[in-house]
């Protein structure tokens, strides 16, 4: 694409780019966690300095849990292959082209800003939607209950810790009266992490922090009674059947981390729900 046409990134979070640009170079590997091939397209189509966040630990960890959370829409999907993924805080992300299974709604939803971006390497179709709204915006929920059928399930994959408590127990509860019964896989970060995110590797690359912490995502049954926690996994503890298909580099580094029981590592979950 010619540099003057490249898309530049203006107001827009800079920390959509952080998993972008992860599955952009990952895509690159002979032996890769998973392959891309859209993300490092898109990439290259940026005009941004993407080189600050070479060779960044937490790119590993940002593939990692996009590798679960894939998993989990593919499971839903396979029970389920005409139900509706509603992505919460889509950025850059290709989740679609990964693991759609040709038959099921999805919605690509963020802020207006995002959208605008994303707009320029999407476009909508019967199936797939894009929504410029806030995820603490009512009206979307509305609009995704009207135009799709259950079951449903919510991807909000590095996007609620950057909220505050009270937006995060305005999401769920939105969540949880709209779509009664629906699944939402979520990431959390405990106060390990949330403590030190100014020395975090990438995120003290960029102006974004974190809001809201919660040490244990069994507590948000405290904010809607009969919320369940289906699975619940850190970084170092992932599903043993997914690790063991990793490259075995990434199997010996997850494993070197999981025995230093990090704080920072320990206290990151990434959790799937059923809404009550």
């Amino acid at each position: 694409m010619d540099d003057r046409k490249k898309p530049r990134l203006g107001t827009v979070q800079e920390t959509l780019l952080i998993p972008l640009y992860a599955r952009a170079v990952e895509n690159r590997k002979e032996h890769a966690l998973l392959r891309d091939a859209r993300a490092e397209e898109i990439a290259a189509s940026i005009d941004y300095d993407f080189k600050r966040f070479d060779d960044l630990p937490s790119l590993t960890g940002a593939l990692l849990r996009t590798l679960l959370f894939d998993r989990w829409v593919a499971d839903f999907l396979s029970a389920h292959p005409d139900a509706t993924v509603v992505e919460i805080g889509t950025g850059l992300n290709t989740r679609h082209e990964r693991v759609d299974n040709g038959r099921a709604r999805w919605f690509d939803l963020d802020l207006p800003d995002v959208i605008a971006l994303r707009r320029n390497f999407f476009t909508d179709s019967p199936r797939r939607t894009m929504i410029a709204a806030s995820v603490t915006d009512e009206a979307w929920a509305a609009e995704v209950a009207a135009d799709a059928a259950g079951p449903y399930l919510f991807v909000a994959e590095a996007v609620l810790p950057y909220l505050h408590e009270a937006d995060v127990r305005g999401v769920i509860g939105l969540l949880a009266d709209r779509f009664p019964g629906a699944l939402l896989a979520l990431d959390t970060a405990g106060p390990g992490f949330f403590d030190t995110q100014e020395q975090h590797d990438a995120l003290s690359k960029v102006e974004a922090r974190m809001h809201w912490y919660c040490p244990d995502p069994a507590q948000l049954a405290d904010w809607r009674p009969g919320t369940r926690v289906l699975a619940s996994h850190t970084l170092t503890s992932l599903p043993e059947d997914l690790v063991a298909q990793l490259p075995l580099p990434y199997q010996q580094m997850v494993s070197a981390i999981a025995a230093q029981r990090l704080p920072q590592a320990e206290g990151y979950r990434l959790s799937l729900l059923r809404l009550p």
